[in-house]
């Protein structure tokens, strides 16, 4: 008869060397998101891709991942995360390998729509391991701590690699970087875990997958042809009509299937909606930051691309502080809206502090501030929203929790991205309409730029207070119950066993 103490030490140090693991797969879709954005201008002028065509580099990768988020979820769930977490991280290299060695835009458009659609299976099913592999509070808290520090700074890593990777060596390396990545996480995923899926048949909800996969297409692409066309263009509004009308038929019909694709349950929770919420949100705040900064940087400020991605650098260790230390520490001891509101107002703030950047402010004074401020409130806020957009389901729903989740930053960094752009583009075309006396001045123009991002700054802190109100309003969920003793190690022993996410002993 096998004792309790032996398994401890070994399960515990197998599922947080699980985590590594996993955690490298989310750092590499994370980064993607951003990577290549400084790199733009480089392979633009080396594949010779027009200035109405490279917003699809970006978009063509965003539109796959949040449109197929949900279907990779349910494909998790059923035909085994581990498969799909290996499927997705190999098929993703393969895609990474593709785009780099990509000798004209179809070649780039279709690896990075590759990378997306690969993404999506990757996403949830990673999420999915690490919710049904940390069952106990204590150990829960730490892996999503980590887990939230890698979402959160991953953009700015992402920044910071593509301007080293675009200076020191070629755009294509931005993608080629990938690979080593993906396939350090899928050897070792393939060395320390075992199969987990939900029991039973293998049922798709096909008509579920259409609708919903149309509306999301028709919001991202709404969404990213407004940066050209505008909010009033008859495109625009026709696209994203159709793609509420195409959600809102998802939901009628999800209401009224036996195996839905997304049941309604896991989003008519006030604590999940509260969690997607304050996710969501987070991504307007982060990406909107990343999109200001960036600019902000090089058109007004000079910087190099390395130098830029070099001074997201405090907000990345913020990040990190704040979700791996201090939001690790309280996630099992507070309610989850006494982390995500503050954390809120905080991201707000920061967005706040734009307003008092000017075009001679110092870096210290005006993009230090700001994204400290960013950095702290969102490792206050994606630890809190990953823990509890997953806690209490189903384990055989953890794929499609995960995948709703994915797709609420998805469609809050895209979506939020392209409001804010169009946004801080009409405000700068007015500054520059009512400054045309003074012709080609650069300090107009600098000037003009800064009126932009801070309209736009100023926009994405209001939307984000008013997502605070409501989570404080919604999430009502109470402290979580402290686990009794010192039992969690055990416990969470039999816990990884029972899910078969780790090897049982003989």
């Amino acid at each position: 008869m096998a004792t309790a103490k032996a398994p401890g030490p070994e399960v515990t140090s197998r599922r947080w060397a699980a985590l590594c693991f996993i955690g490298l797969a989310q750092l590499m879709i994370v980064l993607d998101g951003t990577v290549v954005n400084i790199a733009l201008p480089s392979l633009q002028s080396d594949l010779g891709i027009s200035d109405g065509d490279r917003q699809w580099i970006i978009t063509a990768y965003t539109l796959a991942f949040g449109s197929l988020l949900l279907l990779g979820g349910r494909i998790a769930d059923y035909t085994g995360r581990k498969r799909t977490f290996l499927i997705g991280l190999l098929g993703f290299a393969g895609a990474s390998a593709f785009g780099g060695a990509a000798s004209n835009f179809e070649m780039l458009l279709t690896a990075r729509a590759l990378q997306g659609g690969f993404a999506a299976l990757l996403g949830p099913s990673a999420l999915s391991l690490l919710t049904v592999l940390f069952a106990r509070p204590k150990d829960r808290a730490k892996a999503f701590g980590v887990w939230g520090a890698i979402t959160g700074a991953g953009g700015a890593i992402g920044l910071l690699a593509g301007g080293a990777l675009t200076d020191y060596l070629d755009w294509r390396w931005c993608l080629y970087v990938n690979i080593p990545i993906a396939l350090v996480a899928a050897v070792g995923g393939y060395g320390i875990l075992t199969e987990s899926r939900r029991k039973g048949r293998t049922r798709f909800d096909i008509p579920g997958v259409l609708l919903v996969t149309s509306g999301l297409v028709a919001i991202v692409y709404g969404t990213s042809r407004a940066e050209s066309d505008g909010w009033g263009s008859a495109p625009v509004i026709g696209l994203l009509a159709a793609g509420v009308v195409l959600l809102a038929a998802f939901a009628l019909a999800e209401s009224r299937t036996p195996q839905p694709l997304l049941p309604m349950r896991l989003i008519a929770s006030r604590t999940r909606g509260g969690a997607y919420l304050g996710a969501g949100l987070a991504m307007v705040g982060m990406f909107g930051a990343f999109l200001f900064m960036t600019y902000y940087l090089q058109a007004v400020k000079g910087y190099s691309p390395i130098r830029t991605g070099m001074a997201f650098l405090p907000m990345t260790t913020a990040v990190l502080v704040s979700a791996g230390g201090l939001t690790a520490r309280l996630l099992p001891r507070l309610p989850p809206r006494a982390l995500i509101v503050p954390g809120m107002l905080l991201v707000s703030s920061g967005m706040l502090w734009i307003l008092t950047m000017e075009t001679d402010t110092s870096y210290v004074e005006g993009v230090l501030v700001a994204g400290l401020l960013l950095g702290v409130g969102a490792g206050m806020i994606m630890p809190v929203a990953f823990d509890y957009a997953t806690h209490g389901i189903d384990q055989g729903d953890a794929g499609i929790a995960s995948a709703s989740l994915n797709a609420a930053q998805q469609v809050g960094s895209s979506t939020g991205t392209a409001l804010l752009n169009t946004i801080a583009s009409s405000a700068t075309a007015d500054y520059l309409a009512s400054n045309a006396s003074q012709g080609r001045n650069p300090a107009v123009a600098g000037q003009a730029a800064l009126e932009g991002f801070e309209t736009a700054g100023t926009w994405a802190a209001g939307i984000i207070l008013a997502g605070a109100l409501i989570v404080a309003v919604l999430m009502n969920t109470p402290r979580p119950k402290r686990p009794a003793g010192d039992a969690t190690d055990v416990a969470g022993a039999h816990d990884a066993r029972s899910t078969g996410l780790l090897p049982a002993r003989s």
